[in-house]
């Protein structure tokens, strides 16, 4: 009787596994509860948001668990990434990811057009807020999405493999965001972390799996300043399980620097690098290959209360990124002259003035950003009297057309590496830049969308800040 017994117990799982094993299709969480079973072992990994659920029959194949195995490890040993347009302190001293990021375009053109074209030429404000759609669809596969100097986020796919005697019975999934945004004039950062996109199909316990969320300022310049943590209704570390996040997986935690505590001489800025962590928990019955904390990413905030940017009497903050300062090519864009200019200097500098074989410039990549020139005031004459030399000697004394044009220069007088450069850098080429006479108009056009981009970005003068040029057409 007791054979009889057994052989029908061992119907019943076989009743019970199978078409759990089979299964191609994802089936509701928790719809597939593994028993205690002491050979139940959890493999975790991660990927870029939206990766796909591990495939359990590629996983039964020779040599691929342990592939598996491997990478979980190596992925729990990570450090987490800056974004690659990181600037400031932290570009040298920690890890940037090796592409660039998604990230966020908008010309001064349609701007203007969407708005009834103001007759005022300006740049319209940098975004300050990102919904959790426009992150997931801006990320498109990176590590992170650049909205702006104001809006930055991240997020990775965590997919997890239930192993029963070593063998794959079960997977699941699911993704977390991190959005960090500051208001207009604010010295708060705020990140929302959102966890979405839960899956599962299989023989699992996910819907019982812990999660714990917790951040921390990773570093800072300068070392002893004090930063306030909040949040919205929580703390870190924030501990939750798999079916509590699914039901509402939304908190915030907000980080405040005062002014006062900054760098002296270097316009009161406080750079640092925030990095959240994930750690997850096995349910009962199961066990973790990994246990450690996983290092998410890396946001570098920074905070100034320099005397040229807007709100100076309190400063305010911005993330430590470059983007780009967009001009148009289109018919309709005030600045197109100008553009047009840049670009033939980045596509075709042989055929710019003055001649230079090797001539390079800056801006039109991560990593090679220009930076402002404010403070230094002898230095951007100088940018702009070289500039002036080289058009009245390569168009002639009367370029200007009786006051129709003027000379315009790339990179521009207003940042170090503008037409005089080589004075105050030996490593600097004499001729590494451009001149162009251009309509007096486009040109007050571009030098005021600079202008607007400076203080609405928020760029300080040095080399710890620095923007982009993307030319739009």
């Amino acid at each position: 009787m007791r054979n009889v017994a057994a052989r029908r117990h061992r119907l019943r799982i076989s009743a019970v596994l199978l078409p759990a094993l089979l299964a191609s299709v994802i089936v509701p969480l928790g719809s597939a509860q593994g028993s205690e079973d002491p050979e139940q072992e959890v493999v975790t990994t991660e990927g870029p948001v939206g990766s796909k659920l591990p495939d359990l029959t590629a996983l039964r194949k020779p040599g691929a668990l342990d592939r598996l195995r491997a990478r979980a490890i190596g992925d729990e040993a990570s450090a987490g990434l800056l974004p690659r347009e990181t600037v400031g302190p932290a570009r040298e001293a920690l890890p940037r990811a090796g592409a660039d990021s998604m990230t966020a375009l908008e010309d001064a053109a349609s701007a203007g057009r969407r708005s009834g074209m103001s007759a005022a030429v300006s740049l319209p404000e940098p975004a300050h807020t990102m919904t959790p759609q426009q992150c997931t669809s801006g990320l498109a596969g990176k590590d992170f999405y650049i909205r702006s100097r104001f809006a930055v986020c991240s997020g990775k796919t965590f997919k997890q493999v239930w192993l029963r005697s070593g063998r794959p019975v079960g997977a699941s999934s699911f993704t977390v965001l991190a959005i960090g945004t500051i208001p207009k004039h604010s010295r708060t950062m705020t990140v929302m972390y959102r966890f979405q996109g839960f899956t599962a199909t299989g023989v699992n316990n996910a819907s019982a799996m812990g999660i714990s969320t917790k951040a921390k300022i990773a570093k800072s310049w300068p070392t002893r300043v004090r930063y306030k943590h909040g949040g919205v209704g929580t703390a870190m570390p924030v501990n939750r399980k798999w079916a509590q996040l699914l039901n509402g997986g939304n908190f915030k935690h907000t980080v405040y620097a005062a002014a006062g505590q900054g760098q002296t001489g270097t316009d009161d800025s406080i750079y640092a690098v925030y990095q959240p962590s994930l750690k997850m928990s096995a349910p009962p019955g199961w066990v973790l290959d990994t246990p450690g904390d996983r290092n998410l990413f890396m946001l570098p905030p920074r905070w100034d209360k320099a005397a040229y940017l807007p709100n100076r009497a309190k400063g305010a903050a911005n993330f430590s990124v470059s983007t780009a300062l967009v001009y148009s090519t289109k018919d309709g864009a005030p600045e197109k002259d100008v553009a047009k200019h840049i670009k033939l200097a980045y596509t075709h500098p042989g055929r710019t003035q003055p001649p230079f074989h090797g001539k390079r410039l800056a801006g039109n990549k991560a990593d090679e950003p220009l930076t402002r020139l404010y403070k230094d005031a002898t230095r951007r004459k100088e940018n702009r009297n070289t500039s002036i030399y080289n058009c009245k000697k390569y168009f002639g004394e009367g370029y200007t057309e009786g006051g129709r044009k003027e000379c315009d220069e790339f990179p521009f007088a207003t940042t170090y590496q503008g037409a005089a450069e080589w004075r105050h850098n030996q490593q600097a080429d004499r001729y590494n830049f451009s001149v162009k006479a251009l309509p007096k108009k486009a040109n007050g056009a571009a030098g005021t969308l600079l202008r607007d981009y400076y203080d609405k970005n928020r760029l300080i003068d040095g080399p710890d800040d620095g923007f982009l040029m993307k030319i739009t057409s």
